[in-house]
């Protein structure tokens, strides 16, 4: 067997963890369920055999300088045909070295993956599908005309949407506690959203209490531990600790993907601190804050990142960290104003306002790690979008800007960056390291 990455996750691969995840999943690990402390231990193992169990069943000689490939000069696997920048082939071969079977599967952000034939397909779509759900949405302002059609808060839509796809027997989803299995289709999805958010908080509180240094050889210690305890030991009243809470929980959770263990990818593992950085803050921080705020917050910073899904991108190869980092302070701020009881309109204009000031934001990361600039990326991006929520809520006379144009600026704006901003580690702050 061969696989062979190209463009951002030959440039960054290494740094992001991609090699670790490639193999674990040909082993026929799960990120959901996996061990992360096992990890190292069975990495070991195939590196000094020189063989690897093939979903923990069929031992196959893989020596990984040989068999998992970088193309760090190449972007595609098909040049001629350029189509989406984190593409990978894998291949599989008979003893006697005849190929028996390749596939190119591309990564187009946030744990999302499609085939070159799904891909393709998606990007020549000329057929509309039917609606799976009750009330399908295409845009922002589709989305806020349809709630106020049917009087729905935005999470209320798409929670009726979501209990319509977990009603579909054949839909993909992660799997739920057995406990689950007598409970209505709405009832599960309200436990898939709670279970997502225990994991949030497990991590949350792993990276709260793990010391020491991030590897990679940047040497970047671990913060978040060291910043939490000086908040708890405050004598003095400060009225900015709860923004000092917000930035340490971010920076805990995205110290934990710099680790390579179990994070939330929301909307990516880049951005993985923002939402739940903010999910903390209003559990702590706002009285009266209970489990159905939080569902409203996780439903309805949901349906702000299908807009971004769907009319641009979350992957920070295709447009930069504005399509992570951004996107999340964006989803975060919208869905704190329904966490805080506000209107479907202050969610847009929240939403809008945390993207607008990402604009541009370029992914660069030092050394191709996901530490600098990242990890105090995410902190910012969860304060930014407290201060977001904060404005639309405050305002009564409408905004000049749409989330609509802004998410359309943000998708244009990727694809005018040059690609070396875009998560090759080749400009930028990762080219400048030197000189810091």
């Amino acid at each position: 067997m061969t696989i062979d990455l190209y463009g951002s996750l030959a440039l960054t691969g290494r740094g992001h963890g991609t090699d670790r995840a490639i193999l674990m999943g040909l082993m026929g690990e799960a990120p959901d369920t996996i061990d992360p402390t096992v990890m190292d231990a069975e990495l070991a193992a195939i590196r000094s055999t020189g063989t690897l169990y093939l979903l923990d069943r069929e031992p196959i000689p893989f020596t990984e300088a040989e068999h998992l490939r970088f193309h760090r000069e190449q972007m595609y696997p098909t040049p001629e045909r350029p189509t989406h920048p984190n593409g990978m082939r894998f291949a599989a071969f008979l003893a006697d070295g005849s190929r028996i079977a390749e596939e190119v599967i591309y990564s187009v952000g946030g744990g999302f993956i499609l085939s070159e034939k799904e891909f393709e397909q998606q990007q020549n779509a000329t057929v509309e599908a039917a609606p799976r759900v009750p009330y399908p949405f295409k845009s922002a302002a589709e989305l806020l005309s349809i709630a106020q059609e049917h009087h729905l808060t935005i999470g209320d839509l798409l929670l009726a949407n979501e209990t319509a796809l977990m009603a579909e027997t054949s839909i993909r989803r992660p799997p739920l506690h057995e406990k689950t299995s007598h409970m209505s289709p709405q009832e599960q999805v309200k436990a898939g959203i709670l279970e997502i958010w225990k994991t949030m908080q497990d991590c949350t509180v792993r990276g709260l209490n793990t010391e020491g240094v991030l590897p990679g050889g940047l040497n970047v210690r671990r913060r978040a531990p060291r910043l939490a305890r000086r908040l708890e030991h405050e004598v003095a009243a400060d009225p900015l600790a709860p923004m000092d809470w917000v930035t340490v929980y971010a920076m805990a959770v995205n110290e934990e993907n710099a680790a390579g263990t179990r994070v939330v990818t929301a909307p990516t593992n880049g951005a993985a601190g923002v939402i739940p950085a903010i999910a903390h803050y209003y559990i702590r921080f706002i009285a009266g804050a209970n489990q159905e705020g939080i569902l409203r917050y996780f439903l309805t910073a949901a349906a702000i990142g299908i807009l971004y899904k769907e009319n641009a991108s979350i992957s920070g190869a295709e447009v930069g960290c504005q399509g992570e980092v951004g996107v999340a302070c964006s989803m975060a701020a919208g869905g704190l104003v329904a966490a805080l009881g506000g209107t479907n309109e202050q969610v847009e204009h929240a939403a809008e306002i945390a993207m607008e000031h990402n604009l541009g934001m370029t992914c660069d990361p030092i050394g191709g790690l996901v530490q600098i600039p990242c990890i105090e990326r995410n902190g910012m991006g969860a304060v930014k979008a407290i201060n977001a929520a904060r404005m639309s809520m405050h305002e009564t006379e409408g905004h000049k800007l749409s989330l609509d144009q802004v998410i359309a600026t943000m998708y244009q704006t990727g694809l005018d960056m040059q690609s070396r901003y875009k998560e090759t580690s080749l400009a930028g702050l990762a080219l400048n390291i030197i000189e810091c």
